[in-house]
């Protein structure tokens, strides 16, 4: 119960914060009339719209947006044509009048005091109304974007909205007897009228511009904030962080040099001078990582939001197989999954030493002055991520949408079902080899002939023919050759390349058989591919679940050349 008496709170402080500006002039047009027929329905119209609005945004897809967008354009033509009808209450032009008479239901004194045109203002009101994002709104719509639809999420969001609406309705009383006062003393109501006509017409230009989340928003609503904090623990709810807020994103020291790159992609190098004010993610990567692969949908929707809002995502490539240092190749992965943000080449890995880095992928977030705040290593984490990112956004003076990163991912990128894992990622060069099973182990420095067992235990793999294998990978010295595991995971995916650049054959067999629905989307049902490439290749996604199974890829060319095993 405390948390609505605490989003009711939260919405009563917005009348302090700068936010709520561009919505005064709609709500004080109507100043002059009665409040039980006028502005109560329009505030109740006002709460409804926005927590239907906001609720949404924080759990809807792209379709909700596009509504939303169709729904303020309707309320700003709406707040246009009763703009009008307040300046200019003769107007009768023949090319205005569809929309003066729109104006002219909400603006007349015969109509306008119902019910019924109040409270349409009201629901356009709640439509425009973009609240500063403080600890408490913060908290409410990281909340709905974690547990999703839901009539509590409503709830509270409306319980915010109401709280808003009762400060705005102590201002609407104040302000109509001031307006009735200065009626009496000047003699002057037309042109009161007309001067708030004027102020709604240039609150509808604000909002069509941007400039209420853009402009107002970088007005300190430090004091809001910090308002809202002590309401927190006030109640007994303690510290609402970081899901609305960044106190509880500790300083751990300054932001490490991006300097010393081999090159960068997507940009010119940025170093402190260019982040300068910008809330920075960085993204240590590389293209063949299979929990890179998984992790760079969300990084990329991420940008996708927030990069108007102020946060500048940097993609750090450190290699991890010597492919991985060819610039083209790298070039190929960033067009391939559509990365469009800046992409540093760390292939001497100058920024990941800097960072003191130990993992791919590995995520850093600094704020505005330029100070790391947050980190996550591996995959996962998405939503405490996108916290982080909106708290210090905020903090910075951003007001982010209230709607939340969608992050669009298949075929490999697709998340994995570690529920089902029972195989660990497998290298298959000498250097980190485990569970290798070919009989009489490795023959270093020369190709050798090897052979698989008749049998292979969960996580054993073998190869067959003639191999030469190194520190990182086996590679295929004779025609034809064989690498097999037996493995427990929905997903196998294979990390291939070629030596010589020439497309290689092969063909994949799960037990024995043709893998059939249970085909990777770099083979076909009856488990034919081709090596275009240094790349990871998905092979196998089961559909009924992931059982135990014996993987065995037959190479049809030489040169192919086997980097590792990674599952999902």
């Amino acid at each position: 119960m405390m948390i609505f008496l605490l989003a009711y709170l939260g919405g009563v402080l917005t009348i302090l914060s700068p936010c709520i500006l561009p919505v005064l002039p709609f709500v004080f047009a109507r100043a002059d009339r009665p409040f039980l027929k006028s502005g109560l329905p329009l505030l109740a119209g006002m709460a409804v719209s926005f927590a239907a609005v906001a609720s949404l945004a924080a759990v809807g897809g792209g379709w909700a947006l596009e509504a939303n967008r169709a729904g303020r354009a309707i309320a700003l033509l709406l707040f246009s044509g009763f703009a009008l009808l307040l300046i200019f209450p003769a107007l009768a032009d023949r090319a205005m009048r569809p929309l003066v008479r729109l104006g002219e239901r909400l603006s007349s004194p015969g109509r306008g005091d119902g019910l019924a045109g109040s409270l349409l203002l009201g629901l356009a009101t709640g439509l425009l109304w973009a609240p500063c994002a403080g600890p408490i709104l913060g908290l409410i719509l990281t909340g709905a974007a974690l547990s999703g639809a839901s009539a509590n999420t409503a709830l509270l969001l409306f319980a915010y909205a109401l709280g808003a609406a009762t400060s705005l309705a102590l201002a609407l009383l104040v302000g109509g007897r001031v307006f009735a006062a200065m009626k009496r003393s000047l003699g002057a109501g037309q042109w009161i009228r007309r001067i708030l006509g004027v102020f709604v017409l240039g609150a509808v230009a604000v909002i069509a511009l941007g400039l209420d989340t853009r402009l107002l928003a970088r007005i300190s609503s430090g004091q809001t904030n910090a308002l809202e904090g002590g309401l927190a623990r006030l109640l007994g709810l303690g510290d609402i962080m970081p899901s609305g807020g960044s106190k509880g994103l500790r300083d751990a020291g300054p932001l490490p040099s991006l300097d010393g790159a081999n090159a960068w992609l997507n940009s010119p190098p940025l170093g402190a001078a260019q982040l300068k004010g910008k809330v920075v993610l960085v993204d240590f990567w590389t293209y063949s990582c299979i929990n890179c692969i998984r992790t760079i949908p969300h990084v990329r929707a991420l940008h996708e939001r927030y990069a108007k809002d102020g946060l500048v995502v940097v993609g750090v490539h450190t290699p991890e197989f010597a492919f991985e240092r060819d610039l083209d190749n790298v070039r190929k992965a960033v067009r391939d999954i559509k990365i469009r943000y800046p992409v540093a080449i760390d292939n001497d890995w100058t920024i990941w030493r800097a960072f003191n880095n130990r993992y791919w992928p590995a995520h850093y977030l600094a704020d505005a002055k330029g100070r790391l705040r947050y980190h996550h290593f591996g995959e996962g984490g998405e939503a405490a991520t996108e916290a982080a990112v909106r708290a210090l956004l905020i903090e910075a003076g951003s007001q982010p949408s209230m709607a939340t990163a969608r992050a669009e991912a298949g075929g490999a990128a697709l998340a994995a079902d570690f529920r089902q894992v029972a195989t660990r990622e497998t290298y298959l060069g000498f250097g980190r080899a485990k569970n290798f099973a070919s009989s009489g182990g490795f023959v270093r420095g020369k190709a050798a002939a090897y052979t698989a067992p008749a049998r292979l235990e969960l996580g054993q793999w073998a190869y067959a023919g003639r191999w030469d294998v190194n520190y990182q990978r086996g590679r295929l010295a004779g025609p034809a050759g064989t690498l097999s595991i037996r493995f427990k995971a929905r997903d196998l995916h294979l990390v291939l390349g070629s030596a010589d650049g020439r497309p290689v054959r092969f063909q994949v067999t799960l037990d024995g058989k043709a893998p059939g629905a249970d085909r990777g989307i770099d083979i076909d049902p009856a488990g034919n591919g081709r090596i275009a490439g240094h790349r990871l290749y998905q092979l196998v996604r089961q559909r009924g679940g992931a059982k135990e199974r014996i993987f065995t890829i037959t190479f049809l060319d030489p040169g192919a050349e086997a980097y590792a095993f990674t599952f999902g």
